[in-house]
Formats: structure tokens, sequence, C-alpha cells
């Protein structure tokens, strides 16, 4: 079987668990995850090599692959200069891209009104597609008769069904996120997403709805979070990957600078640590990245080498920044505390790391600030800077 490679996009509204599914199938920590909306906010590439798999019985095979992942901001109609340059981000990964999974949270209350008929599941790529997500649900056999279930739930019985989800989804909403996938004419997989957290007949339905929606290539039920269903879905990904090369050397897992992972994992622990408000209005910016001498090895005492950090937390209001710092300092110390271990974890060395909180008055609405932001740019002036010493 020929090599299959290709740019595989996550999008999908916030929270749906986009950032969860990169790290479940990468099988490391690459996007920050928390349970706020809009925590990821560029686009963050993750590299995956699927090995060969060749057909056993009753088992279905593929080829070898590298497979882009592609994790998004969430889906979001923009309000701010940074709500439109994370909007700017999801269309530019939808442009540059071989395939798209389209991930909806299963624990998402339907927006229809009771009694409503959705459309019913078409033959062809939906209908066969509603019939290979039941078959990846586990051994339980609740959905062995799935065509069956679907037509007596969604068109039989003409109504979609009482679905307990934990969340509202409005109309306007759903049909904003949907709208930008269903101009694509490239593969689309719908991945339906938490249904640890759902009875198993609730997915009848949903699987019905999006079915009637969108002729997706392929639907996949999964728990990211649980790692449910990732092996069907990473054989459904490879699936509609075309023949081609290596886009990244074969152990390259990102081509994110370590530098922009660190601010990312400052800014996660700031989304946990601090409250509602706070959080959607801070950034981080490395001011100051001093690594260990090439060579450094251990301190006579067994002590790795020691990588230097200063980081920049901006804020827009004194009242923030009076947050963000906290009582003596306790808050900042605890953000510092909690990143720099998992940043030790990143750089495989001791860190020593220093935290400033600054005041930028509305600096969301200010198109300069927040592409100054961009890691690329960032790398930019970094290499400019760097000519101009030589």
């Amino acid at each position: 079987m020929a090599f299959r490679s290709g740019f595989v996009s996550i999008v999908g509204r916030p929270n749906a668990g986009k950032s969860t599914l990169l790290n479940a199938l990468l099988g490391q920590k690459l996007a920050i995850v928390t349970h706020k909306p809009q925590t990821t906010r560029t686009r963050i590439h993750g590299v995956l090599e699927v090995p060969l798999k060749k057909k056993a019985k009753g088992e279905a095979g593929h080829p070898a692959a590298q497979v882009v992942l592609v994790d998004t901001p969430g889906i979001h109609k923009p309000e701010t200069q940074l709500d439109r340059r994370m909007m700017q981000e999801v269309q530019d990964a939808l442009e540059s891209r071989d395939a798209v999974l389209f991930i909806v949270d299963a624990t998402h209350r339907l927006a229809k009104a009771a009694g409503s008929t959705p459309k019913p599941v078409k033959e062809g790529p939906a209908g066969r597609t509603v019939r290979a997500a039941a078959a990846g649900l586990g051994p339980s056999g609740s959905f062995d008769s799935v065509t069956h279930a679907v037509s007596h739930s969604a068109q039989d019985d003409g109504r979609l069904g009482k679905i307990t989800g934990r969340m509202a989804m409005s109309a306007a909403e759903d049909e904003f996120a949907l709208s930008l996938v269903q101009r694509l004419e490239c593969p689309v997989v719908l991945v339906l997403n938490k249904i640890d957290a759902v009875r198993k007949e609730e997915l009848l339905p949903l699987i019905a709805h999006w079915s009637g929606l969108h002729s997706f290539a392929e639907v996949v039920p999964i728990s990211a979070r649980k790692k449910e269903g990732l092996e069907l879905l990473l054989e459904k990904i490879v699936a509609v990957l075309p023949e081609g090369q290596r886009y990244f050397p074969r152990d390259q897992v990102t081509d994110q600078p370590e530098r922009f992972l660190v601010a990312e994992l400052i800014r996660e622990k700031i989304l946990m640590l601090t409250g509602e408000e706070v959080p959607y209005a801070t950034a981080v910016a490395i001011e100051s990245f001093i690594e260990p001498a090439p060579g450094a090895k251990k301190t006579k005492d067994g002590r790795l080498p020691v990588t230097k950090i200063a980081a920049a937390i901006y804020c827009e209001r004194t009242g923030q920044k009076a947050i963000l710092i906290g009582k003596q300092g306790a808050m900042l110390k605890a953000i510092g505390t909690a990143a720099r271990k998992e940043i030790e974890g990143l750089l495989g060395t001791r860190v020593f790391l220093e935290l400033f909180v600054k005041v930028q008055e509305e600096w969301r609405s200010s198109r300069g600030f927040v592409e100054d932001l961009d890691w690329r740019r960032q790398l930019e002036q970094i290499a400019a800077k760097q000519q101009g010493e030589e």
C-alpha cells in the first residue's frame, strides 16, 4: 500500500474538545486544555506517524502515513480584533488542508424544538457513515441494527428525541460553524466527541441529525478524554488522505517553537487558576529565553542545567493586574510554580522563570498588538534582530 500524507484540520465550536483530541492522537500534551472557551488562539500543528496496518481477519488495514493534525481556535462570531485573528487562523487552516475533522460535543443539546422532523439519513456516504459510526461504539451490541434504529428514531416517530445534554447550542451557532465546512470540497469527517458522557441511545438522534445536514465522508463517535474510538478515527483519516511524501522529519512532533509552547503553558495556568473575567483579557509574551550552553551537562550533585525564562503577562486593566498578582504576590507565585513544573518536563532542564504583569489597555482590540503576539511574527523579529547584530 502506498504511503499517504496530508494536513487534517480539526475545527468545531468552542469546548468541543479539539485540543484534547489532538493530544490524545499524538499520545502527548502539545496543546493546552482547559474547560474555558477560546483556550486555543492560534493554529497548532501536531505531526503523527501512522505505521502500516496489514489487513487481518475481520479488521480493516491501512497504509503507513504522516498525518499533520492542525488544531484551531473554536468557531465563533468575532467581536474583537483578537476574535477576528482567531477566526482568520480557522480560515487559514481550512484553506490549506487535505481533510477536515468537524468535531461536535455530544453533550450539547440540539437546537431544535421538540416535535421537529430532521432530514432523513441520506443513502450513500452519509448512510454508510452512520453504520460505520455505530460499529465504532464498542462491543455492547446496542447499535447492531443501527440503520433500523436511526430510521425508526428519525422517520417513523417523526421526532428528534430528547437529548439530555449539558449545554444548549443555538441554531444560529450551529449553522455558522457548519457553514464553514459545507463549502469545502475535501473530505469532512464528523467526529462526535464526549460519548462517555451521554447514554448510547441518545447518540442515534445525534447521528441522524448531523448526517442530514451534510454529506460527511465518515461519522465517528469518540471520547478523546478516555481515548475511545481513536483507532477507528485514525483509520478513517488515513483512508481519505492522498498518496504523498512526508512533510516533516519522521521524529518531529510539531513545528511550534519551544518559546511558543512555554508561553502557552503559562497562559494555561492563568486560565486554570484565575476567575471568569481575567483569563480572556490576558496574553503571554516571552521576553527572554536563555538556554543552557551547548553540551551543558549535569552539575556534580546531579542537577540538570538551567533554562532562564522571563515572560510578560499582559492584561487590560489595573484591577486585573491586582488579581493576577494576588495578595502579597500569591497568585503570580502559584501561576509560576505550576507553569515551571510543566515547562521543565517540556524542556528537559531546570527552569528559572520570572513573570511580570503589565497593563496594555484594550489590547484585544489593537490589531498591531494582537499580530505581534503571533509566534510566527515573533520568530521573524528575533531573526531580524540576530541579523542586525552580526
